[in-house]
């Protein structure tokens, strides 16, 4: 008599209330950002208004961290954090507020749905291949954005999509680096040493750019500035971004970058509903591909793929 040894089905594992918090945070928080950027550029230029966001954020979230006891970060993660801040914020969150001075929050936002394609093309190098359902999703992002290039929004300012085309190249870089290559400090107190370097260089940029004699004649900035540079710093930098930094360190690339795909609907209603941004059918079409492409992107994991 023989014993038949049963195989468990692969399962994969229930996302942690962690990840979801963080997923909510990327998704919906992260969304809304980029009306606020557009709002904060009415009196604060783009390099200042993101610098100063970034290194007030990250000193609050460092002194909180050296409060509770945490250790200052060794020269070589500060030099991560340098290498890595000055992609993902330096280029990265840079160039999208430069950006978004001449193109739409909702379009910039769509545009950066060509993330992942990038995350995932830089994962396949490296030996690890993506799904059917994740390849399928990242097409139909991908042939979104394409699109979305051919409206109108984009085609009426060349300085705009080249300023959003290279911020999504540095911020996938820096991304895949924080991963592989140069980590950071332990948890938060390596978030907050990115945004202390991050906002550094992006206050060099705005030195070099002139953006301080822009401030100067604009000076004092309006309310309404002054209150989404607030909320860039709470809601975006101190909750969203550090949100980010954990979905890379403890969940899949795919759903890492996920937000990609659904930041583009959020920031296009809130763009229309409530700055009276003009997107055309056209565009929205375009962004509902590249809605499709989450669905699969999320159905590819739940098969039981990362």
């Amino acid at each position: 008599m023989t014993t038949a040894t049963l195989t468990p089905l692969r399962t994969t594992p229930a996302l942690s209330p962690l990840i979801i918090a963080c997923l909510a945070a990327t998704w919906l928080v992260w969304g809304s950002t980029y009306l606020a950027i557009k709002y904060a550029l009415i009196s604060l230029p783009p390099f200042v208004q993101m610098g100063s966001r970034f290194l007030v954020a990250g000193l609050v979230l460092m002194a909180w961290m050296r409060w509770r006891g945490a250790p200052w970060p060794d020269r070589r993660q500060w030099r991560n954090a340098l290498a890595v801040g000055t992609l993902m914020l330096g280029g990265g969150m840079g160039g999208t507020a430069y950006a978004e001075q001449t193109v739409g929050s909702g379009l910039v936002v769509a545009f950066i749905a060509v993330v992942p394609v990038l995350m995932v093309a830089a994962n396949a190098l490296m030996g690890t291949l993506p799904s059917r359902l994740e390849a399928m999703g990242i097409a139909c992002g991908l042939g979104g954005v394409l699109l979305l290039t051919q409206g109108a929004g984009f085609a009426a300012s060349t300085p705009g999509l080249i300023a959003i085309a290279i911020a999504c190249l540095a911020w996938c870089a820096g991304s895949m680096l924080s991963q592989r290559r140069l980590p950071l400090a332990p948890g938060a107190t390596g978030f907050a040493s990115e945004m202390i370097s991050g906002g550094i260089v992006l206050l060099l940029m705005a030195a070099i750019s002139g953006d301080y004699t822009v401030l100067a004649r604009q000076w004092p900035p309006e309310p309404v500035s002054v209150a989404a540079w607030i909320y860039l710093v709470v809601a975006g930098s101190l909750i969203a971004f550090n949100a980010y930094m954990v979905l890379l360190a403890k969940a899949p690339t795919g759903l890492a970058s996920s937000y990609c795909f659904v930041n583009p609907v959020i920031a296009m209603l809130l763009g229309v509903g409530i700055a009276g941004e003009v997107v055309s059918s056209f565009e929205w079409a375009s962004a509902g591909l590249v809605l499709v492409g989450v669905v699969l992107l999320l159905a590819g994991r739940k098969s039981g793929t990362t």
